[in-house]
């Protein structure tokens, strides 16, 4: 169960941010209010939401998940794999220590990035990317194994629709995983139930476990539809803003 998440409020230079998106830059104001509206959800849902004064000096800090893993007695700093996002890791260490005694630190040349690692239960899912290196992975299964985690790493390199692994995987249950059809037949993935996302709606594959709740951005009906019907308790929230700067539901938040 979560007690506690870690956000941080959007800047007024958020369009500022990396992103692939081509489309029109996000709204700054709606962004403020979608963001108002997630963390009120993750208040709903239990949490103590810790919210994190905006940091100018980093346009994309509001996606704070990248900053840091939080395993059960310990959080891990990243080391984020994009130039212009390494510094973001300064802000988030006086905030962890109030929550971990045990704090360990990504090194160079390793990278990482918290978006390419999936929980999921006892194990955690790594994935290497173009944000985070095998030298990061490996220091972070490490780091994971002295707390008595299993992790696999999953390499998404050759993967061209998303930038990190769980923008198309995420774990609803100890055993299930959302899944989009282009993982689907991963072999890190076998044993596990799949529930796979349609094409035209893999951005739906970034939901998020909550409690009781499950969190999944508006619009997506199929992969909605499916998880409602097998019992799980949705959340529907309007992230679209983030979407322009290619950040998801989990991006948004440390939980622990």
């Amino acid at each position: 169960m979560f007690k506690h998440a870690i956000v941080r409020r959007p800047g007024k230079n958020f369009a500022d941010g990396l992103a692939s998106f081509k489309g029109a830059p996000p709204d700054y104001e709606n962004a403020l209010g979608q963001h108002d509206a997630y963390c009120a959800a993750l208040e709903r849902c239990g949490l103590a939401v810790v919210r994190l004064e905006p940091d100018l000096e980093h346009p994309d800090s509001t996606f704070v998940e990248d900053v840091a893993v939080l395993a059960q007695n310990s959080a891990i700093i990243a080391r984020p794999g994009a130039r212009s996002r390494e510094r973001e890791v300064d802000g988030i260490r006086e905030p962890l220590k109030k929550f971990f005694q045990t704090i360990h630190e990504i090194e160079a040349p390793g990278t990482l990035d918290g978006g390419d690692i999936c929980e999921a239960e006892k194990h955690f899912f790594i994935g290497v990317s173009r944000r985070t290196n095998e030298g990061g992975a490996k220091q972070l299964a490490a780091f994971l194994a002295r707390d008595g985690y299993t992790s696999s790493l999953v390499d998404i390199r050759a993967m061209k629709s998303i930038l990190h692994l769980k923008s198309g995987v995420a774990c609803v249950d100890d055993r299930q995983l959302v899944v989009m059809e282009e993982l689907a037949a991963r072999e890190e993935f076998r044993g596990y139930e799949l529930i796979r996302v349609a094409p035209g709606e893999n951005y739906a594959a970034n939901c998020v476990r909550v409690n009781e709740h499950v969190l999944i951005p508006v619009g997506f009906p199929a992969i909605g539809g499916e998880l409602a019907r097998r019992g799980f308790r949705l959340v529907p929230l309007d992230v679209s803003e983030f979407r322009k700067m290619d950040g998801g539901l989990s991006c948004l938040s440390l939980r622990f």
